[in-house]
């Protein structure tokens, strides 16, 4: 689940409805073991969520948050002549994507330890970029937004995948949200923005592009 994945802290108290749900993920191996495991397709539908990128096979895709690379080597054969850079701001997952990328052949993955308020990727670089599962992880959205719209070249769209307020996965209810408030985000950012029709089991996307 990207995914370049993030971040699960218990709050002695009950959190407000939007608050920053963090996360660590530092054991790349254990965690592959949930991220991998072949029952989440039935809900997350990976394939449905790439077809809504619309990619062509020499685009750039950047993953965010990709986590064990779950997304990643799903792109990367759908842009055999293109490249995903896979992000993520853990080490160890950082290290575990480039391994699994060597083990699998996957030539066009390119990995990059990316900061929790910077998603360092070079101005104007990607076409697409895709964030699953992760924008409920992340503390500044404003900036992480402005940085991510500055990645895209002119006409490249970005595309966040949460969860509903009614899906059995993803994280406790008071840190799930509502997609409008994605879509503020993208817009602040300079980018047009609105909800994806994409239908899945248990999440939303919303799209922007610049």
């Amino acid at each position: 689940m990207r995914y370049l994945l993030v971040l699960l802290v218990a709050c002695s108290s009950p959190a407000p409805a939007h608050d920053t749900m963090p996360h660590r993920f530092e054991n790349a191996d254990q965690w592959a073991k949930r991220f991998d495991d072949p029952s989440r397709d039935a809900w997350q539908q990976p394939d449905k969520v790439i077809a809504a990128l619309a990619l062509t096979p020499s685009m750039t895709v950047a993953d965010v948050g990709a986590g064990t690379g779950y997304f990643t080597v799903r792109l990367a054969r759908a842009v055999p002549q293109g490249q995903v850079i896979a992000t993520d701001i853990e080490p160890d997952m950082v290290r575990y994507l480039g391994e699994r990328a060597t083990r699998e052949g996957l030539t066009n993955v390119r990995t990059v330890l990316a900061g929790a308020d910077e998603p360092r990727l070079p101005a104007a670089s990607v076409d697409r970029i895709l964030v699953v599962d992760v924008w409920h992880h992340i503390s500044d959205h404003a900036r992480y937004a402005a940085g991510l719209a500055q990645a895209l070249r002119p006409g490249g769209k970005l595309f966040i995948v949460d969860f509903t307020q009614a899906a059995t996965h993803g994280p406790p209810k008071q840190h799930r949200l509502a997609p409008e408030s994605i879509v503020a985000d993208l817009r602040g950012a300079g980018l047009e923005a609105a909800i994806d029709p994409t239908q899945l089991p248990e999440q939303y996307i919303v799209v922007g592009t610049r």
